[in-house]
């Protein structure tokens, strides 16, 4: 099977794959977060010749690539790796200059974002390119009868569309990210409601009570409480 056509399924537990090509030790760590949160496998190289390696080994779902790079820059790395795959490639570059734009575009990257970004907008990019290439890996979830789909902003319950709340499908999304995983209230209140919510912690399980409710899931089967701790997907 081609990267292009990997398939993301919470039940066969296949995630997709990103690598990583920056030397910024800060810039690999904020990158490397955001994409383990949205579900991504990830890999890293810190040099040119590092990324070609990898590139080949593994067969990523997508590169993000900085330009700047040790051994050889981000335009010799897209040059060299286009002769012989199509891997989507983003470029990332300090530099906003139009030629730079035109030179990573000519060399076969397949979109470019200058630093600094905000990483909503690299997720975003990300998963258009995905699309364009023929992969929704980023953006169907699913687990067991549940599907999500990121794209259209739908949930199925055994092939029927339930309604969700934005604030509901959010919550949905988190845990189908990580199924099996417990995660704490401090660890949903913050990546559903963000870092700076105050309000009653019981928000949450209000929310978590109001999902099983849409899922037919009482008594909760797949939305399992953990006690004293927080909730987990399982099924």
């Amino acid at each position: 099977m081609s990267a292009s056509s990997k398939e993301y399924n919470g039940n066969k537990s296949k995630q997709p794959t990103v690598l990583i090509v920056d030397d910024e030790p800060q810039i690999i760590d904020f990158l490397q977060m955001g994409f383990v949160y949205e579900g991504f496998q990830v890999l890293v190289a810190t040099s040119g010749p590092e990324a070609l390696r990898m590139a080949t080994q593994h067969q990523p779902d997508i590169i993000i690539l900085d330009i700047m790079l040790p051994g050889c820059d981000g335009l010799e790395v897209t040059r060299q790796l286009r002769r012989s795959h199509d891997i989507p490639i983003i470029m990332l570059t300090a530099r906003d200059e139009v030629d730079d734009r035109v030179a990573g575009l000519d060399c076969g990257a397949d979109d470019y974002l200058t630093k600094p970004f905000a990483f909503r907008e690299l997720m975003a990019r990300t998963r258009a390119v995905l699309r364009r290439h023929g992969n929704n890996v980023a953006d169907i979830l699913s687990f067991q009868d549940i599907t999500l789909d990121r794209g259209t902003h739908t949930v199925t319950l055994r092939g029927e569309p339930i309604e969700l709340t934005p604030r509901e499908f959010s919550l949905l999304e988190l845990f189908l990210m990580h199924p099996r995983q417990v995660l704490s209230r401090d660890t949903i209140l913050s990546r559903v409601w963000g870092y700076d919510y105050v309000g009653d912690d019981n928000i949450v399980e209000v929310y978590v009570r109001h999902l099983r409710e849409k899922l037919h899931d009482n008594p909760p089967r797949l939305l399992q409480t953990v006690r004293g701790i927080g909730y987990t997907l399982r099924g």
